[in-house]
């Protein structure tokens, strides 16, 4: 199973700054004053022992994470900014051969989930199958009205692939294409849902956005700690500081880094990707949000390490 990120940030798309480059690129060359590079590839060589904020940036799309699972359809969790790359991705595949079949599973139909379908390139392929899976009803409602005249100068009626909508009970694992799903009820505003991905070789990622765990309420947890179990990647909703979570923020639907990393160790799980980024943060706040949860995690390990990795726009991640 190979997970890749398309889009890591929460709330609305961001975008790499001006001011924010050049800071990168001026603690670049500072850092690199006295040195030559003989071509390309020593420097390529020299940034790479950088930290990431100061040679790569976490990206600014809205979620949309795939899993490659060894079935000959796409697996997509959630349509935010970030399906329109990997729609440009997909069609290159299937030019390639890969069948045009795509399945969906949305987390929850808040805007910065679903904005990216109305850019999604294989909706208007005919010869497309696109399966949208929810633990909403409302799914196709939701669909419908982003691309409404008022808001979207493309009607949704005018897309050519064939689009159907699956309503999923939480609990009841399916059989999609070959890969086992279950979905899971979490706490946010107009509800949201998990979902855990088993392929037939044991694998399992889990996928859980958008859902608010409490640092006061976790013997409320458990079922968490059984939706989590021993799975090889959990891509997690660490949108906060614990901080935040217990004040500013809290009942806005969201989750911190400790919490996190507190549910995946009663789990059993073998890694957490931090995922959802506040919006408001720049790559060196998430380079130090990570640091900060790494040591969290070493400070109060018993038994089993637990992986702890930072999701950003482009990361591959094999299980």
């Amino acid at each position: 199973m190979l997970v890749r990120f398309w889009g890591t940030r929460g709330s609305l798309p961001v975008a790499l700054k001006a001011d924010r480059l050049e800071a990168k690129l001026t603690k670049a060359l500072v850092g690199a004053s006295g040195r030559s590079f003989a071509d390309e590839g020593a420097a390529r060589a020299w940034l790479a022992d950088q930290p990431f904020a100061a040679r790569g940036t976490y990206g600014g799309a809205t979620s949309c994470v795939e899993l490659e699972t060894g079935a000959p359809a796409f697996f997509v969790c959630d349509m935010g900014s970030g399906l329109r790359e990997f729609g440009l991705s997909a069609m290159a595949r299937c030019a390639a051969g890969h069948a045009r079949r795509y399945n969906i599973f949305l987390s929850h139909l808040h805007w910065d989930h679903i904005m990216g379908f109305p850019f999604f390139v294989p909706a208007f392929d005919p010869g497309a199958e696109i399966v949208i899976h929810a633990g909403h009803a409302d799914a196709e409602q939701a669909l419908r009205r982003q691309q409404e005249e008022i808001s979207f100068p493309v009607a949704f009626d005018w897309l050519r692939a064939k689009i159907r909508f699956v309503t999923m009970t939480p609990g009841e694992p399916i059989d999609v294409d070959g890969v086992q799903v279950v979905a899971m009820a979490q706490h946010h505003s107009h509800d949201s849902y998990g979902y855990r991905f088993s392929d037939p070789t044991g694998r399992s990622c889990v996928y859980s956005t958008d859902s608010e765990h409490k640092t006061d309420q976790m013997e409320a947890e458990d079922a968490f700690v059984g939706f989590f179990g021993n799975a090889d990647l959990v891509v997690c909703d660490t949108m906060y500081s614990l901080a935040d979570t217990v004040s500013l923020k809290e009942d806005w639907g969201h989750s911190s880094n400790i919490v996190a990393v507190d549910l995946c160790r009663r789990a059993g799980a073998k890694r957490l990707a931090l995922f959802h980024h506040e919006p408001t943060y720049a790559d060196e706040d998430i380079d130090r949000m990570l640091a900060e949860t790494i040591r969290y995690e070493e400070l109060t390990r018993e038994g089993a390490a637990l992986g702890i990795i930072c999701a950003h726009d482009g990361l591959e991640v094999r299980l």
